[in-house]
């Protein structure tokens, strides 16, 4: 169909004087309105770990509209573009400042992209010395990456990464920043925690090795043997609970770990795993209830054929924007059971299950990541 249109210079001009008017407008009196858009903004991303020596890693989309899951997200959006070698495993992925920071172990590459297009920013190649675990955001210039061998900041700009911090050796894992202190998890002397401004040691905490969740009151989570503990990061005072469950740590084969906390209320989910397993059940811990945690609160629901179901990689993670847990399973035992996977959604009230989502392939779920 033919449309006959006149274009009036001083039609455009006004129209265009109009909207910049009212953006501006709009800006000076609520400037936090604006919102960052883009292809990947509505949902959340699985970080796949891939499948060892076959695969490298992956990420897929849940997508809120869909209800479902896109695949491959990051291989189509940057075609020839892989986390090779498929020897290694891609574990953890933190959004900061715009970019999705993606690590892998065993001589892989980290990655960094747009966090609302996926497009890659940049990178730093694999390399058989390669062995990275977590990314902390320090400030718009600077960050940490913690490896199989310690700890070691990075500049932002040119992924340069700089000289090893001195006072933490070994393995170290999940990493976060509260108060003027960063607290890091280290496979030698438990929870380590620094003084932000020079890295030096402030507080250490034998047998902690799952970390972290933060509640809305600012309390830092970290657990590990029989315990639960909270910190408060002005001045490191620590109140424990205990667990009736052996914490398990995953320095034989790291992953992030299997903790986290509600946005809404000062109540903290830990998973109970195996030492090299996923465990079936989640327990809550609601501050200053200590019969709480007492006895599990979701007990992981079968799957196709009653087959019983366990937590892969991370496996648990709260979504403020649905208020729901997010929760990776794959059917208990090995080989091809790998293939089975399930994304099931909890209500952090009632422990009942929403939604299940199963899907097919051996993806290796390590981690969701919210915007």
């Amino acid at each position: 169909m033919k449309t006959n249109f006149t274009f009036k210079p001083q039609h455009f001009i006004v129209a265009l004087l109009l909207i910049t008017f009212t953006a501006c407008k709009k800006d000076k009196q609520n400037p936090t309105q604006v919102n960052p858009t883009g292809k990947y903004q509505d949902g959340f991303y699985i970080i796949n770990e891939g499948w060892y020596q076959h695969a490298a890693g992956s990420i897929g989309f849940f997508s809120y509209t869909k209800g479902a899951i896109v695949d491959s997200a990051f291989s189509t959006e940057n075609p020839g573009k892989f986390f090779n070698p498929n020897t290694s495993q891609l574990e953890s992925g933190t959004i900061f400042k715009g970019k999705l920071y993606l690590l892998t172990k065993y001589g892989g590459p980290l990655v960094v992209a747009d966090a609302m297009s996926l497009k890659e920013t940049g990178r730093i190649a694999a390399a058989p010395t390669n062995d990275f675990r977590a990314f902390l955001g320090i400030d718009d210039t600077k960050g940490l990456v913690s490896t199989s061998d310690g700890i070691y900041p990075i500049n932002l700009s040119t992924l340069a990464l700089g000289i090893k911090i001195s006072t933490v050796s070994g393995e170290v894992g999940d990493m976060i920043k509260a108060g003027n202190y960063i607290f890091v998890l280290s496979a030698d002397k438990g929870l380590v925690i620094l003084n932000a401004a020079d890295y030096t040691v402030a507080k250490t905490i034998a047998n902690l090795s799952v970390g972290f969740a933060v509640t809305p009151d600012g309390s830092v989570w970290v657990a590990g043997d029989t315990s639960l503990d909270k910190i408060n990061p002005s001045n490191l005072n620590v109140t424990t609970v205990t667990t009736p469950f052996t914490v398990n740590n995953t320095w034989g084969a790291w992953h992030p770990g299997s903790i986290t906390a509600s946005t809404k209320e000062n109540t903290v989910f830990l998973a109970n795993n195996e030492q090299y397993n996923g465990g079936t059940t989640i327990y809550k811990y609601t501050d200053g209830n200590a019969a709480s945690i007492n006895t599990a609160f979701i007990t992981i629901a079968p799957g196709k054929d009653l087959q019983s179901k366990e937590l892969y990689g991370k496996g648990i993670a709260y979504n403020a924007t649905t208020n729901q847990l997010v929760v990776n399973t794959v059917e208990s035992g090995f080989g091809t059971h790998f293939t089975v996977n399930d994304l099931d959604f909890y209500d952090p009230s009632s422990g009942a299950l929403i939604k299940d989502i199963p899907f097919t392939g051996y993806y290796f779920p390590a981690i969701v990541v919210f915007h």
